[in-house]
């Protein structure tokens, strides 16, 4: 079935910037590039295969022509393709935001919720990131507190640095601060609660709209227990696996793998070059770069010096 190279759908959401185009080698014409949906069967923004016997396709295309068993057995249970995965540059601050659970956003949006994990790509000094409240709080005093322009006062604000990653459930309040590169996984889901902007406009000069009323009904309002380790995963939850790649060209030269009939593979780049390995199909990589799998690829192999995500189900 051979290795699938994806090139992603891209956003230009106002708080963009530069990098995704001028690090992690984006093929994009606008100014600002916030987004590329790496991997994506959403139809917000799907992915398109760019290799191979499939080329044009998107992501969705090409499950429709093959069939879904391509995505592995652990793939069964669920409706849709089960994941999202993007990059994220926040030359700016984005949004305080909150994301349902699946029984809130099937009721209210007709799909399902969002569960998420941030890995760090990159972020300046100083960089940080809202995640929870540092204290329990009533759901009169957090709408208080959002009308009053003082939310960020009670939000639990977290120093980040390269290399860290961060689980994100469904009910946690949170936002990404400015400066940063995040390779984000989620579940498939484009249901995001906006609850506080800092009174910026968009494009039309007009303020974005919030979503105050289903940001009180969802969010979890007391303050996060740091959950037991992932161990040996960076993530790990019902939607997706997360493992940590790391080859430094010199004594860690190469990985080898299996995939077997139980999930897709999924190889995001962070940094680094080199080549994957499947079959009689042989790609080069560079920072940036997504890949796909599908089960019962057999083994695989990749080679070089990179830093690379890589998720299952």
């Amino acid at each position: 079935m051979g290795i699938l190279k994806l090139a992603p759908s891209c956003k230009d959401y106002l708080w963009g910037g530069h990098r995704l185009k001028d690090d992690y080698h984006k093929d994009y014409d606008g100014e600002i590039l916030a987004e590329t949906w790496e991997l994506s069967c959403h139809p917000d923004g799907p992915s398109t295969i760019i290799n191979g016997d499939y080329a044009g396709l998107t992501l969705k295309e090409y499950l429709d022509k093959t069939g879904k068993h391509v995505l592995g057995a652990n793939c069964r249970k669920f409706q849709d393709f089960p994941v999202l995965i993007k990059f994220i540059d926040a030359s700016d601050r984005l949004s305080i935001q909150v994301h349902p659970d699946n029984a809130y956003a099937l009721e209210n949006e007709g799909q399902f919720g969002k569960t998420e994990m941030w890995y760090v790509a990159d972020c300046k000094e100083g960089a940080f990131l809202y995640y929870g409240f540092k204290e329990s709080i009533s759901k009169t005093d957090f709408e208080r507190r959002i009308k009053d322009d003082t939310l960020t006062e009670v939000l639990n604000k977290m120093p980040v640095k390269k290399g860290d990653a961060l689980f994100i459930e469904a009910g946690t309040i949170h936002a990404i601060g400015k400066d940063i590169v995040i390779a984000e996984i989620q579940q498939n889901s484009n249901v995001t609660y906006r609850v506080y902007d800092y009174g910026r406009v968009g494009k039309d000069g007009k303020k974005r709209d919030l979503h105050i009323e289903k940001a009180l009904a969802v969010t979890n309002r007391i303050p996060l227990i740091k959950s037991k380790s992932c161990n040996p995963h960076i993530a790990d939850c019902d939607y997706f696996t997360v493992d940590k790649l790391n080859l430094d060209g010199d004594i860690m030269k190469k990985m080898s793998g299996y995939i077997g009939n139980s999930s897709f593979v999924s190889i995001l780049i962070v940094e680094g070059a080199g080549e994957i390995h499947n079959g009689k199909d042989t790609l080069s990589y560079i920072k940036g770069d997504s890949f796909f799998l599908p089960a019962d690829s057999g083994d695989y192999e990749i080679t070089g010096k990179c830093e690379a995500l890589v998720t299952t189900i």
